[in-house]
């Protein structure tokens, strides 16, 4: 698990999709499931994640199967870089 990458998906997602900066969000926690993020967000970071780490990201890949946790997304980028 890449934790500079978890990092900066936090703080993303904190700063620029819940618009919550000083929220702590866990490699773990549940951020689609549990509602943390909604349909409309996960687009989003699914962008932010193709222009930032040069990862394509399939439409068909935007569930909780795959952009679940943190530690999930990071598995992924690291597996595509």
């Amino acid at each position: 698990m890449n934790n500079e990458t978890i990092q900066v998906l936090a703080a993303h997602i904190a700063t620029h999709i819940i618009k919550q900066p000083k929220r702590v969000i866990t490699p773990d926690e549940k951020i689609l499931s549990s509602g943390l993020i909604d349909s409309f967000s996960l687009v989003d970071l699914s962008i932010f994640i193709e222009e930032h780490f040069g990862v394509r990201i399939a439409d068909t890949e935007l569930n909780p199967e795959t952009f679940d946790t943190l530690a999930q997304l990071a598995g992924l980028i690291t597996q595509r870089q």
